[in-house]
């Protein structure tokens, strides 16, 4: 009769075991758990993982490491160990505030370009500043945001990224719809989380407008804070599965006017999909309405890319983009990445060189948007500035057109239907057009303008030529300057220290004169 040997493990109640044995038996029936739920992803994975508990040699600490991933590559590509020169980037911001303050506000507030903007659904695709911006607005990281549907590996992503894999605070995750709040990863000097009230009624945050969607929707919104590198440098917000069988209603809050209010204010978007989930629905089709004008901060992801033979993911990468072409209106294809996001080793016989080539890739491309992020910042508020510019023009011209149509015998409420009506008649938008830096494709919607002056009397505004005094100038004038001098001045002052290429030996080599790669030897 064969006798087999039986590991110490196995003899050993658990009572009696090792604390870092318990924790191992623990991250094994955790990685078993999750192996299972994902499609049945890789048996063979999972054999392995079985394996390690009947092993009875020293070396099984050694044969778990070797089923996670490296992660060493998310830190070089990321540059978590270089150290920021935190004083400039603290002087721009102020710089940029001081700007945004002085110059751009004041004219903001005069002509109420924040009420236009919640009559406004089209009228200016694209990023944008709060109902009231906060200087924690102004300040705040770079965000990135994950939208998809349910359980396709978003959090899986997130907790991958920050190493939170297999630690108390890692978010939960699962092969059913397992998150239902939006969640925010941020940086903090402890672990902690924030409720939802919290964070909106925190002034010097920049969640305080989302107390507009009601208390329903702050119990679904809950803060991580914690202590990292990469959190010092970047947000990351973690949106509910998208499903398509429910009704936006069931949700008790206005699910897509939130996640239009973190579309408006990401630095990068990812929208995550898995080869099980490439039909588009209702609330899915909604979304990408949404994402017009972000394009060029949208990245694809089909995850688990590794749970499928080469064969078939070619055909799945087939069947996304026919299922995304009619939502996706530009001439240049959406950026595609395909990989599997999370802290386990590639499945066995498949791509891993080309998984490991397309995360590095999307490393890369995160880590522009956090090198980048102050410039980003001063051209978004001069993007801002040049809407807020645009608005006072038109507001004035209303109340010019309006008081010389207006007579003794006249009534007011006639004269301004009549302009408001046609404002083509009376050459409203095509006299802005005139103006030096406004083009046609910067003028809003002419129908908000309908709704803006049903709340807010044409009588209750001045004219720009009103708007001036002896000590703070004009309001067009300090606009003006600060979208066509001030603010590409603080960014070519940003520019020139970031990239001192006179001084630097690195492109010729020092005492060499340049070679010309065109001429033939």
């Amino acid at each position: 009769m064969v006798t087999t040997q039986q590991s110490p493990l196995a003899t050993q109640p658990l009572c009696c075991m090792p604390l870092d044995l318990l924790w191992m038996v623990y991250i094994v029936t955790e990685a078993i758990r999750v192996l299972l739920a994902v499609n049945m992803k890789g048996l063979v994975s999972v054999c392995c993982f079985v394996s390690v508990l009947a092993l009875a040699t020293p070396e099984e600490e050694e044969v778990l490491d070797s089923i996670l991933r490296d992660r060493s590559h998310i830190e070089e590509t990321l540059r978590l160990a270089a150290e920021e020169s935190s004083g400039d980037y603290a002087a721009a911001l102020l710089r940029l505030r001081k700007i945004y303050h002085n110059s751009i506000r004041p004219m903001e507030h005069a002509y109420k370009y924040n009420e236009l903007r919640q009559h406004e659904i089209s009228a200016y695709p694209g990023r944008t500043l709060g109902d009231s911006a906060t200087d924690g607005e102004i300040t705040s990281k770079p965000m990135v945001l994950f939208l998809g549907p349910w359980s396709v590996g978003k959090s899986s992503m997130i907790n991958y990224l920050l190493g939170l894999q297999d630690t108390p605070y890692q978010l939960y995750t699962g092969a059913e719809p397992t998150t239902s709040e939006f969640t925010v990863i941020m940086h903090g000097e402890k672990i902690r989380s924030v409720e939802g009230i919290v964070m909106a009624a925190d002034s010097s945050r920049s969640f305080s407008p989302l107390e507009k969607f009601g208390q329903n929707f702050l119990e679904k919104l809950i803060g991580i804070e914690m202590p990292h590198k990469l959190l010092e440098r970047v947000t990351f917000v973690d949106t509910p599965g998208i499903i398509e069988n429910r009704k936006q209603q069931e949700r008790g809050y206005p699910f897509n006017d939130v996640c239009q209010w973190f579309i408006d204010r990401a630095d990068l978007i990812f929208v995550v999909f898995d080869p099980t989930k490439l039909d588009v629905g209702l609330e899915l089709e909604m979304l990408f309405r949404q994402l017009k004008g972000r394009e060029s901060q949208i990245r694809i992801i089909l995850n688990k890319a590794d749970s499928l033979a080469t064969q078939d993911l070619m055909r799945v990468y087939g069947a996304l983009f026919w299922s995304l072409a009619p939502l996706i209106n530009v001439t240049e294809p959406p950026r595609v990445y395909v990989s599997s996001f999370w802290p386990y080793d590639y499945a066995p016989n498949t791509s891993r060189e080309l998984f490991k080539r397309e995360e590095v890739s999307l490393l890369e491309d995160l880590n522009q948007v956090i090198e980048n992020r102050l410039e980003n910042k001063i051209a978004f508020i001069r993007q801002h500035g040049i809407r807020v510019r645009i608005h006072g023009l038109l507001v004035d011209r209303y109340v010019q057109t309006f008081k010389e149509k207006m007579s003794f015998f006249s009534d007011p409420e006639l004269v301004f239907k009549e302009i408001i009506d046609d404002p083509d008649k009376f050459y409203i938008f095509k006299s802005i057009l005139a103006k030096t830096n406004v083009s046609k494709f910067d003028l809003p919607n002419r129908d908000a303008y309908r709704d803006f002056f049903g709340i807010n009397p044409v009588t209750s505004f001045k004219q720009l030529s009103a708007q001036c005094s002896y000590m703070g100038g004009c309001l067009l004038d300090k606009i003006e300057k600060a979208i066509t001098e001030d603010l590409p001045g603080l960014l070519s002052s940003i520019n020139s220290s970031k990239n001192p290429i006179l001084s630097s030996c690195e492109a010729t080599g020092c005492g060499e004169k340049p070679k010309n790669r065109y001429r033939r030897n």
